[in-house]
């Protein structure tokens, strides 16, 4: 596919050459470039953590926003009102290419390795600027073709040539607007914070847009499916005529101007001169101030500012894990290891993309399930009270619970964890009884107390036992998964992909546990008069989790050898 995007692009060699440019080393620049675009691992999703670099990104990205673009034509297909579906589909298009153009763009607009690599080649500056704006545009086509292909395709079909003409040149202004909105937020981002912290700003929206896309997949079809979202006019969203995407979906009047309402006809005007007024203003004023931002990401005293200034700002931080620390842990080597996990956790982009998301898929994927039987909203709240779904959502949690242990023991920076081995440490296990401690009290708690104070607020006091019981199985889940699946130190193992099978079996061994222990929760749940078995089961589970939680903190340096072999 890239070599198909190289010859494109260098079919006009000779516009390339007027302008400046060595054709020769034009190319030889955009096919490494290219090259390197395929190795690049996608901007959401697990990290790639294999020796063998990945190869083909680019055409599974593109292959991505292609189906990515199938569920932004669900309002075209469900709405009869064609400027409502128009409206509703640019606007999740101008969002869902916002944030992958804040989260994935950043990489290739803010690389800077050509300072170090190619100027100190016989290389002129045009050749360079023009090989980066080049692969600037064909890394924006890769995104914004495939996901505007449905709805091309649907249009096309549904009101024939002329839409087909139509659709691309619209589609091209709503790429305009993009750019000067992920412009704008770069500079505000750049302004607001320091420029060391752009990379972690820029994780947070990737965190963002893969709890957008989530929610989009599951939610998207069950609001198209209600009967309020297929009535939707779009005379009755006055304050939407302010929006640029209303601007370009009111100039469907050139398509189908005899079934279109008169008054949004001069809007249609908007459609052309709102994204090219955007533009100007993004090269104009907004760009310059943006060249000048870039320069202080390559700072090379940053981080001793940073340490400078900011000692007294973590002060309080530092203060509240320490007492932690000295609270829950007797043992030294315990409170050490609360401590490595509690500082590495929050330090760790790799650890903050596979545990952040999941915090919000609990909610989502409950919406989800209590939303099947498709009735209408305001029903389901109001009977929401009378079922047993506060079980299903507290034991929903454990999920959370599985990221959260994984990413305890596995680090891109494994190798660190020779200082376990280096120093005079009787028994691993109580740096792994600290370790665990600390993300259970850091990361889950909280969410578990979120989640606990809905239920209250839903359900009543009365689920506060319920509540109890949830929180020491799926405690005793969770000793159980690090027992028997994750018997190791923290952050000292790296996650290979073609691994054996065996922690695989284990796992999906251990997951019949809290199934188990929710099913039987539930049928307990199901029967009023049997609530005093409640407090005989946690009792129960709290004998059993002292039982598997003895045998952790003790584990021993054989037993921790026998897990990697």
């Amino acid at each position: 596919m890239n070599k198909f995007f190289l010859f494109l692009i260098m079919l006009p060699k000779g516009l390339w050459r007027a302008l400046g440019a060595d054709i020769p080393q034009l190319k030889a620049i955009l096919k490494v470039r290219l090259m390197l675009d395929d190795r690049k691992p996608l901007s959401f999703g697990r990290q790639q953590t294999k020796k063998k670099p990945a190869r083909f990104m680019s055409a599974l990205s593109v292959f991505l926003s292609a189906v990515i673009g199938m569920m932004y034509i669900i309002p075209l297909a469900a709405l009869d009102d064609r400027i409502m579906g128009l409206w509703l589909y640019f606007t999740t298009f101008l969002l869902m290419l916002s944030f992958l153009l804040v989260t994935d763009f950043s990489t290739v607009l803010f690389d800077t390795r050509d300072k170090s690599i190619l100027l100190p080649r016989p290389i002129n500056e045009r050749t360079l600027l023009l090989s980066k704006l080049l692969h600037m545009f064909i890394y924006l086509f890769r995104i914004v073709f495939p996901m505007s292909l449905a709805g091309w395709v649907f249009v096309a079909i549904e009101n024939g040539l002329v839409a087909a003409i139509w659709f691309p040149f619209i589609v091209f202004m709503l790429t305009l607007v993009a750019l000067f909105l992920v412009n704008g937020c770069y500079l505000l981002i750049l302004n607001l914070a320091k420029p060391e912290r752009f990379k972690d700003i820029i994780n947070y929206f990737q965190i963002g847009f893969s709890v957008l896309f989530f929610a989009i997949v599951y939610l998207m079809p069950r609001a198209a499916d209600s009967t309020g979202f297929k009535i939707l006019q779009h005379q009755n969203y006055r304050w939407a005529a302010f929006t640029p995407t209303y601007w370009l979906a009111a100039s469907w009047t050139w398509v189908e101007p005899d079934k279109v309402l008169s008054y949004t006809k001069w809007l249609s005007i908007l459609a052309i001169a709102g994204p090219l007024l955007l533009i100007w203003l993004t090269v104009r004023f907004l760009s310059p101030s943006f060249a000048k931002k870039i320069g202080g990401i390559d700072v090379v005293d940053a981080p001793v500012q940073k340490a400078i200034g900011g000692a007294s700002g973590r002060k309080t931080a530092s203060k509240l894990y320490l007492k932690l620390a000295n609270l829950l842990n007797k043992n030294p080597l315990s409170k050490a290891g609360f401590s490595i996990a509690w500082l590495q956790t929050g330090r760790s982009r790799n650890f903050k993309m596979r545990v952040y998301p999941s915090f919000a898929f609990v909610p989502v994927y409950f919406f989800y399930l209590v939303t099947q039987n498709k009735a209408p909203l305001t029903e389901i709240w109001h009977t929401l009270p009378e079922t047993h779904n506060n079980i299903l959502l507290l034991y929903m949690s454990a999920f959370i619970v599985m990221n959260l242990m994984s990413m305890l023991v596995f680090s891109d920076q494994y190798k660190a964890s020779w200082l376990y081995y280096s120093a005079p440490i009787e028994r691993p296990g109580s740096v792994m009884d600290g370790a665990f401690k600390a993300i259970w009290v850091k990361y889950y708690l909280p969410i578990f107390t979120v989640i606990s104070c809905f239920v209250v607020a839903i359900w009543g006091t009365k689920s506060l036992l319920d509540i109890a019981l949830a929180l020491v199985n799926i405690t005793l889940f969770a000793a159980c998964v690090m027992r028997i699946a994750y018997r190791r130190l923290p952050f000292s193992s790296v996650e290979q992909m073609n691994e054996k099978g065996s922690r695989f079996f284990k796992t999906l061994f251990i997951m019949i546990i809290p199934s188990s222990l929710g099913f039987g929760h539930y049928f307990v749940d199901l029967v009023p008069w049997l609530w005093w078995l409640k407090i005989v089961f946690i009792g129960l589970s709290a004998m059993l989790l002292w039982l598997v939680w003895d045998s952790y903190k003790n584990t021993t340096w054989d037993e921790l050898k026998k897990m990697d072999l």
